[in-house]
């Protein structure tokens, strides 16, 4: 992989913005604003895998979150990430009525206050170690590399009554159009890469969602389709999305890579078609997804 993944992560947040879901984020919206008002402290936000601190931007471009004091624990397991995550919220703050202070990093606004704490941790052992004080837990694009069995310890640092929110969640589909004849059988052989990871699953999104129905402890309230669609529009792609274009084509060069050896000779003709259509604006890109919204019992 050559290239940069925090550059990367910048590139895909306009991906994401037009793919998740708003019913849910409006919702979600109105449920903090719900538990911020019945609170006589701080609201407490913890979001795992925070990368550089766009879902953050994104909560306060929206006005997800309520006015007042907010807490926002950013967890992500490489230090690279959330080295890289003051800066970003610096360049994004920088053309809007936001401040960034330092030490400790606090975002601030017109009416809103937030303090924000980095940790490198891995997920799951986080969320063993850390007091149930939360009441917001955040998990985009998560469920499709940790094991479905810790989805119930990823849980526990909510507060009663707390919610989660896990958008972007994979669910087994990975299109690109032009169609061309090798697409099946690097789809799948991508595919098959995801699942042999440790707890990877390609299928993810369904798996989670049977998971999250019957999860005891905990209600899932809303589900929807957030996927990510990629398209050049009057002859070029939008913002910095055709990075982002190369960089999911390096990710398959090098899955399907460790998969097959030598002995898929079909990749180096279909990695150059696609980069070359990349290159010409030509390349349609589809991934099919599903976001949650839930909270455990009071």
């Amino acid at each position: 992989m050559t290239g940069s993944f925090q550059r990367y992560l910048r590139a895909k947040q306009t991906v994401d913005d037009r793919a998740l879901d708003r019913r849910l984020i409006e919702t979600l919206r109105e449920q903090l604003a719900t538990r911020a008002a019945d609170s006589d402290g701080p609201l407490r936000l913890l979001e795992i895998g925070a990368g550089i601190g766009t879902m953050l931007a994104r909560f306060v471009e929206w006005d997800v979150l309520p006015a007042g004091d907010i807490r926002y624990t950013a967890v992500d397991i490489q230090a690279g990430n959330l080295s890289r995550l003051p800066d970003y919220l610096r360049d994004w703050a920088a053309d809007r009525q936001m401040s960034v202070g330092d030490s400790p990093l606090v975002l601030e606004g017109e009416n809103r206050r937030i303090r924000i704490e980095t940790v490198q941790a891995e997920a799951v052992a986080y969320a063993e170690a850390a007091d149930r004080e939360y009441d917001l837990l955040i998990g985009a694009a998560l469920l499709d590399i940790l094991d479905r069995k810790e989805l119930k310890t990823l849980l526990e640092p909510l507060a009663p009554g707390g919610l989660y929110y896990f958008p972007i969640t994979f669910d087994g589909a990975t299109r690109f159009q032009p169609g061309h004849p090798a697409d099946r059988a690097i789809e799948a052989h991508y595919h098959d890469h995801m699942d042999a990871k440790q707890g990877g699953d390609s299928r993810a999104g369904g798996n989670v969602l049977a998971r999250l129905q019957r999860l005891d402890g905990a209600t899932l309230s809303a589900v929807a389709g957030s996927d990510w669609i990629v398209r050049p529009i009057d002859g070029s792609y939008p913002a910095d999305e055709a990075y982002f274009l190369r960089y999911i084509l390096d990710t398959i060069e090098d899955a399907v890579g460790e998969m097959t050896g030598s002995d898929f000779e079909n990749l180096d003709a279909w990695l150059a078609r696609r980069r070359e259509q990349v290159a010409a604006a030509e390349l349609l890109y589809h991934t099919h997804q599903l976001d949650f919204l839930g909270c455990i019992d009071s």
